[in-house]
């Protein structure tokens, strides 16, 4: 039998415990109302002063030295362009890269430095990225102040984002998926393709997104490669050039992005100007969104589809 002084201790003890529990969840509901709240109100003070400005004209004009007859056109366009080259770079090198880490790299101590050295890539400030590619991209390999420069310089950045993103969403897999597939006789790519990537796709899925939702608002590595602020033309569609025009001469070509018209429009010293800003950026929020959202439907259908 336990003595009343002992049951008084621990009665002490667990309200104690709660008493921290219940100051810890008030200051994370806080922490997380703080946030959430900056950014609503940030964001409906850029909607009141952008969303007058949104019309049929700004979506189709060109940047202009006057407010009132500026668009986003060649930016809204650039950024598309970006991210497809992007997307098209990032995600299938990262999530190649973490599978094979993952599945078929050997456990030595060349690995773990690996492993490492991508932990720490995805900490490292964006310039960098950017001064590194205007060394590889732009001057030794000749590929310009380019869409494909500024695309493969954005698909480094979020690469360690997306590598490591694949590794722990394999790792969240079962075990004995792995051993029921090996027991059968299936090979590592039979394991990796029928069963490790269908059921980790949901949480690929997720690295992507927070990879793509920063690679789309980055400024820095873009302006160290030398993206226009000011650009009045639209890249040549495929094979509307004069011959030999190609399918892919639009990689070449320069470009601008929103935020970069966002910044030359917010260092004008003009009002209206600040109002465009704003207009660029509701567009940009939403466009995140969009990509997002999409992004966010595929990991729902591919979880639903998902039978374990």
């Amino acid at each position: 039998m336990m003595k009343a002084a002992d049951l008084d201790a621990i009665r002490a003890i667990i309200t104690r415990a709660k008493r921290w529990d219940l100051i810890f969840s008030v200051l994370g509901i806080l922490s997380l109302m703080l946030g959430i709240l900056t950014f609503v109100v940030l964001f409906i003070d850029m909607a009141i002063q952008g969303v007058p400005r949104l019309s049929y004209d700004f979506f189709t004009s060109f940047p202009s030295r006057r407010a009132e007859n500026a668009g986003i056109l060649s930016a809204w366009v650039g950024t598309i362009l970006v991210m497809l080259v992007t997307a098209l770079s990032a995600v299938p090198l990262g999530v190649a890269a973490g599978v094979y880490l993952e599945e078929y790299a050997p456990k030595n101590w060349m690995t773990d430095i690996i492993e490492i050295n991508i932990s720490n890539l995805a900490g490292i400030p964006s310039i960098v990225y950017g001064l590194l590619a205007l060394g590889l991209f732009v001057y030794y390999f000749g590929f310009g102040q380019s869409i494909l420069t500024a695309g493969l310089t954005l698909a480094l950045l979020i690469l360690p984002v997306i590598i490591v993103a694949t590794r722990e969403a394999i790792r969240a897999i079962p075990q004995s998926i792995h051993e029921g597939s090996y027991a059968c006789g299936a090979t590592t790519w039979q394991t990796v393709s029928d069963h490790i990537l269908p059921y980790s796709s949901a949480g690929i899925l997720t690295g992507v997104i927070i990879g793509m939702a920063r690679a789309i608002g980055e400024t820095a590595p873009i302006i160290t490669i030398g993206a226009l602020t000011f650009i009045a033309f639209l890249p040549t569609p495929p094979f509307a050039g004069d011959p030999p025009a190609g399918m892919f001469d639009w990689i070449f070509a320069p470009f601008t992005v929103m935020p970069i018209q966002m910044f030359n429009w917010t260092s004008r010293p003009e009002a209206a100007f600040t109002l465009n800003a704003a207009a660029a950026g509701f567009v940009l929020v939403f466009m995140t969104l969009a990509m997002n959202g999409l992004a966010i439907y595929l990991r729902y259908q591919l979880r639903k589809n998902i039978k374990w």
